[in-house]
């Protein structure tokens, strides 16, 4: 990649998006983090990312309703969603909706970076197949 890959960090934990944005700044990827799901959104509409990684439940919209959205509206962004509350249902849920990955926490930093940089090369093709159409 030219660019460093653009990276969204979603999590109602400040602590997952402190660590999650100095894993991955440290392997040469431009991180935003969020707290708050509605300000996330907000953010989606005026920047492209290549990947979104967010928890799965939050107050307000949750990371199914943030990976619904992006199907419709950046359908190249790859999204992996993290959860402390896995369920069986949640994750067919993801899997029908195009998650890239879902991964339970806890979870190793290191093994999050691995997926985001896989996550990132797809972005990137899909990117441009959009990009030719």
């Amino acid at each position: 990649m030219t660019n460093p890959a653009e990276v969204m960090v979603l999590d109602d934990e400040r602590i997952v998006c402190e660590r999650l944005r100095e894993s991955l700044s440290k392997k040469g990827f431009a991180v935003e983090t969020f707290t708050d799901s509605r300000q996330a959104l907000d953010r989606l509409e005026a920047k492209r990312f290549d990947v979104v990684v967010t928890d799965l439940k939050m107050k307000g919209p949750t990371g199914l309703d943030m990976l619904h959205t992006l199907r419709e509206t950046a359908p190249s962004t790859q999204v992996i969603i993290i959860t402390g509350h896995a369920t069986i249902e949640s994750a067919h849920e993801a899997e029908w909706g195009g998650v890239f990955d879902f991964i339970t926490k806890p979870f190793k930093a290191k093994e999050l970076v691995s997926m985001v940089a896989k996550a990132a090369r797809k972005a990137e093709r899909a990117h441009a197949r959009e990009v030719k159409a």
